[in-house]
């Protein structure tokens, strides 16, 4: 299948943010006198809304939660949004596309915001036709909401040649609900049994694999 619209998820994907994102985690646990030993133990966090996150690794409450992701953003949008680097290969892989003439998209559960800030920091906000992310305000959050969010932006109806780019199993379970096929890639959060056991239509190892997969 020749994919014309591709959607690339941001934290794991096109940038690698795990000082940033551990680091405001660590941030905001220590509101509540939670110590973290290692940098490793918070690697869950990149992908996934934090919210549940919070919920599911902490056992916030959802009020808690809520509270908690307050406490992040105070570290990550001073400090942690730029602790952060592009992948190697990123800038060529979306330049090659764009050439190609392929629609690129961003789809991301972190807030479109935020999103937009690191990717023009990192000018690679002009290689995408549009650029969707999460509500800061919690109402639009998970994958599948995002990535129809998207979709219904650009005004693309025929599903069959969009395809999702990302490294954990909410980008893959996402599209899927959303109606579209994935790509897991290994480079980042995720893992190859992660990714298989979601159910991704394809899976790439590097970043120099998606050229080849894309194109």
């Amino acid at each position: 299948m020749a994919y014309q619209t591709i959607l690339f998820d941001l934290d794991g994907t096109l940038t690698d943010p795990g000082v940033g994102i551990t680091n405001s985690v660590a941030y905001a646990l220590g509101k509540y006198k939670i110590t973290v030993p290692e940098r490793a133990a918070l690697y869950k966090f990149i992908g996934p809304p934090l919210i549940d996150s919070f919920e599911r690794y902490y056992g916030f409450s959802h009020e808690r939660a809520v509270e908690a992701v307050t406490f992040y953003r105070e570290y990550f949008s001073e400090t942690g949004i730029f602790e952060n680097q592009v992948y190697d290969g990123i800038g060529d892989l979306l330049q090659e596309l764009r050439k190609a003439g392929k629609q690129l998209i961003v789809a991301t559960s972190k807030p479109e915001q935020f999103a937009v800030q690191i990717l023009e920091h990192f000018a690679l906000a002009g290689y995408f036709d549009f650029i969707a992310g999460a509500c800061m305000d919690e109402t639009r959050t998970k994958k599948a909401e995002v990535i129809t969010y998207a979709l219904e932006a650009c005004g693309i109806t025929d599903k069959s040649r969009v395809l999702m780019v990302g490294d954990r199993e909410h980008d893959v379970l996402g599209a899927k609900e959303a109606g579209v096929a994935s790509l897991g890639v290994l480079y980042g959060y995720g893992g190859r049994e992660e990714l298989e056991r979601a159910g991704a239509d394809i899976i790439a190892e590097r970043v120099a694999d998606l050229t080849d997969i894309l194109l």
